[in-house]
């Protein structure tokens, strides 16, 4: 059953015929002309708030040296986008709880990859995998993701419109992991107001809704962004009380978020690490809290040594009282559940490939 698709390839919902196991097939046309990197940096990732590789293969498509990449993932039913949507149908906002929930793993999985200098490029509710039982978050789509390397060039033109970075707008090409900053601080303005911050139908009209509630950019932030713009004449416009932009009932914590991730210049948008320790998400490190539905809050202090090694003074802010002296042990690597084993480089026709049934083998011509 296709359950997506888009510009680059197709996504499946398989059962593994050995296991009975749910899975999503990605394929994607091998395009000789350009390098897939999202294969070699899917191999990379281990951690429990980002989608699991158990495995890839290739396969022939119709016409002659056509290739397809399949990877297989772990199925997760649901996405942000798809429950914002819910309760945008029913007039309601995402409830508090589930926001600071949702928020927090996307970070958390965004301080992962960064400590890895891999910048997702492409952060936005869609992508925001859910199981709406447990409350666990998962970043997946990683076709627009690069490991950037300071002094090499990247094409400004990524990210999905509302979500893009005022400096991808004006066609930076020196961009940090930054970019991925701001587009989550556009998907915790969108869930606590119901629809996008920054609607537009193109970078201006992005621009204009960007400084409808920033200001005009200074001649110091507009440098900081892209150097080649500091003559262009702005218009003047004052900048937008945040506590305005949102209802009355909102956090002031959450407001304060906000703030410190929308920020013009790059390097004074919080880390992700730093957003995780926001006080934002106090309440998710109460050990009596639970999700709405009764249920236990997923893992969220699992961190391993690579994310502590990270996060130098912040340690004593991201890990709760009650946990203090258990993490940092050595037990939270192997309770970080959700990081995927070597995946195999299986040859389809070989007998040790898992065999899996999906309603549709055609190769696609709309490409994710």
């Amino acid at each position: 059953m296709v359950i997506g698709n888009g510009s680059f390839g197709v996504v499946y919902q398989a059962k593994l015929c050995d296991t009975g196991e749910m899975v999503a097939i990605k394929k994607v046309l091998q395009d000789k002309r350009f390098k897939n990197r999202e294969l070699q940096i899917m191999k990379r990732l281990d951690h429990c708030n980002i989608v699991k590789l158990k495995f890839f293969f290739y396969s022939s498509g119709d016409k002659k040296d056509e290739v397809y990449l399949n990877l297989v993932l772990e199925y997760i039913p649901d996405t942000v986008y798809k429950v914002a949507r819910h309760y945008s149908k029913l007039r309601q906002t995402i409830p508090i709880n589930y926001i600071k929930l949702y928020m927090y793993q996307l970070f958390r999985s965004l301080a992962y990859i960064h400590s890895l200098g891999i910048c997702h490029r492409d952060i936005k509710p869609q992508n925001l995998l859910l199981n709406p039982e447990t409350g666990v978050l998962k970043l997946c789509d990683f076709g627009s993701a690069k490991t950037l390397i300071k002094g090499e060039p990247n094409v400004s033109y990524i990210c999905s419109r509302y979500y893009r970075a005022p400096e991808l707008i004006f066609g930076a090409i020196d961009y940090t992991t930054k970019i991925d900053v701001w587009s989550a601080g556009c998907v915790l303005a969108e869930l606590m107001l119901g629809q996008p911050i920054f609607p537009g139908d193109s970078g201006v009209d992005q621009l204009v809704e960007i400084i409808k509630v920033l200001g005009t950019p200074t001649r110091e932030q507009i440098r900081e962004m892209n150097p080649n713009y500091t003559e262009f004449k702005f218009p003047q416009i004052k900048s937008h009380p945040w506590s305005k932009v949102f209802r009355m009932r909102t956090p002031a914590e959450a407001v304060e978020l906000v703030s410190v991730l929308l920020e013009y210049t790059p390097s004074l948008r919080v880390s992700p690490l730093q957003a995780c320790a926001h006080a934002f998400f106090d309440e998710l490190r109460d050990p009596l809290h639970r999700l709405p539905n009764g249920r236990s809050l997923p893992p969220l202090f699992n961190f391993t040594q690579l994310e502590l090694s990270a996060a130098g003074s912040l340690k004593s802010a991201l890990i709760p009282k009650h946990l203090k002296d258990s993490v940092g042990s050595g037990n939270e690597a192997s309770a970080a559940s959700g990081g995927p084993s070597t995946p195999e480089n299986i040859n389809p026709d070989s007998p040790s490939h898992p065999s899996s049934s999906t309603t549709s083998r055609q190769p696609s011509n709309e490409i994710v």
